[in-house]
């Protein structure tokens, strides 16, 4: 049986390159399905461009069944901001899309579990949009649309504050104080990560930065050890 991080570590992947507060959302989804007896495994993350279009091809131009509606640029996929998942069956490498599921036996669908956190962290659901139900898809759109985002706009110091609290990062008070504020990182002249600001210190994936530099990042689970190799010391 798989311990918490290892559940988790199956999934960090997929949460590079993702908004900060969506990162720490995503966590927690994963330590409270973890908790109701359910695993899941993160499937989908940040999305290009042109995987988008790709996607959007499949059952058009491309073989396949048509699953969204959304081209590139239309997604919150392509921002940082939406996650996909499957359920993570007990052989613990093949994954399930069975929304009737009941692998803990509970006298609830594992799927329903999963969407009943997500909805209490401030996930908006994909089962629930109108045209093409898209219900492994969970997205934090904080009231923009994606012509927004395209061109430009991102959530407020506030709004992000206010995800922080609902998934209990931090309390009202905290945020009141600390003021969070997203900070865009670049290297070389190119953004290649979001970070918060937080009293001084910015917070910003290892793995963006270090591959952004020609470095290598591996992490050790079992001593929660990043380790950093540089292009020189190779």
């Amino acid at each position: 049986m798989l311990i918490l991080e290892q559940v988790k570590l199956k999934s960090h992947k997929r949460l590079i390159g993702l908004h900060p507060v969506v990162v720490a959302a995503t966590l927690a989804l994963i330590e409270r399905s973890y908790a109701r007896g359910v695993n899941i495994v993160i499937t989908q993350g940040l999305r290009t461009i042109e995987e988008q279009d790709a996607l959007y091809a499949q059952g058009r131009t491309k073989p396949g069944p048509i699953v969204t509606n959304a081209k590139g640029g239309t997604s919150y996929h392509n921002f940082g901001l939406a996650v996909d998942f499957a359920l993570l069956l007990p052989d613990e490498k093949q994954v399930s899309w069975d929304l009737k599921r009941d692998g803990d036996a509970d006298g609830m669908g594992d799927w329903t579990e999963v969407v009943q956190e997500a909805k209490a962290l401030g996930f908006e659901w994909g089962g629930d949009f109108i045209s093409i139900k898209d219900a492994p898809h969970f997205q934090m759109a904080f009231g923009l649309t994606t012509s927004q985002l395209r061109a430009g706009k991102e959530p407020t110091a506030s709004q992000v504050a206010a995800a922080y609290i609902k998934i209990g990062k931090c309390t009202k008070e905290d945020s009141e104080v600390k003021k969070d504020v997203i900070v865009s990182v670049i290297v070389d002249g190119l953004k290649v990560a979001d970070g918060v600001a937080d009293e001084g210190v910015t917070y910003t994936p290892a793995r963006a930065i270090a591959e952004a530099l020609g470095a290598t990042v591996s992490y050790d689970a079992k001593s929660k050890t990043v380790t950093i190799n540089s292009k020189e010391a190779k």
